[in-house]
């Protein structure tokens, strides 16, 4: 059987290395604000707990801490498994630069189970105009290059940076180059847009993630297309931490992921 890997990988040069570990390289088109992007890191984490893994399972959840101050360059990767059962993988992936841990993730995968249980959600997709008819919005290349990797068509909510009275927003998402729809791309996807509370502000302020966790609803067995529709939602900010929800669908309205970051604000 094909494992259920994705073309992540191939966008950071990953590739086997000595006693288990894997290499990679996140270029400078990747960088955010102040370092690589940090969805591309934990796609990247995904990414080698799929392929180190000894099961074909899906991606179930990742939790992400980002444990220092990463740079664009070179990583080295190690995982660890861990079995649980028949049917639970549990895996450790640590990232390091010069021999410094920079972020790790610990990655569920899980067979799929019992159909007996109807199918459920309570994030229902909201009613929104199709992408091809939402105007395209370019994040600031010279300020955050990875922007150029999305394509984004807001779809509902204010835009960052607006001095709006909502902080949400939504918007139609696509990976430039095309990745299918998989658990390391959607990682990427959950943290495309902006912090949740940049639509209330008027500028930029630093707000780094420190933890992301990221819940998949999906087998994702049938890779699916991009765009995907992206909502972004800060659910509190204050005494100089903010937490945003994310939540992601499909064109036709499946519920793939839901996401929550913890973010320091800097200012």
């Amino acid at each position: 059987m094909m494992k259920l890997t994705g073309r992540l990988g191939a966008q950071f040069a990953l590739t086997t290395g000595e006693s288990g570990q894997w290499n990679a390289v996140v270029d400078d088109s990747w960088r955010g604000w102040t370092g690589p992007h940090g969805g591309a890191l934990a796609g990247l984490l995904i990414e080698v707990a799929q392929r180190a893994s000894s099961r074909d399972f899906p991606v179930r959840a990742a939790d992400v801490r980002f444990l220092g101050r990463p740079a664009t360059g070179a990583f080295t990767l190690r995982a660890t498994e861990h079995t649980v059962g028949r049917s639970t993988t549990i895996l450790d992936v640590m990232a390091e630069q010069d021999g410094a841990p920079v972020a790790a993730a610990t990655v569920t995968l899980g067979a799929p189970g019992a159909t007996a249980i109807p199918a459920h959600s309570a994030r229902p997709a909201p009613h929104v105009a199709a992408p091809q008819d939402c105007a395209l919005f370019q994040l600031p290349p010279e300020i955050v290059p990875v922007g150029a990797h999305f394509v984004i068509r807001p779809a509902a909510g204010p835009l960052p940076l607006s001095g709006a009275d909502e902080a949400m927003m939504c918007a139609w998402i696509a990976l430039d180059p095309a990745l299918p729809v998989d658990a390391p791309s959607l990682a990427v996807l959950a943290d495309a847009l902006p912090p949740g509370l940049f639509p209330l502000l008027t500028a930029p302020v630093a707000v780094p993630t420190v933890t992301l966790s990221l819940q998949l609803h999906a087998d994702l067995v049938d890779l699916g297309d991009a765009p995907v529709l992206v909502r972004a939602a800060n659910v509190s900010s204050g005494g100089g931490w903010s937490v945003d929800d994310t939540d992601i669908w499909d064109g036709a309205g499946v519920l793939l992921a839901t996401a929550r970051q913890t973010r320091r604000v800097l200012g």
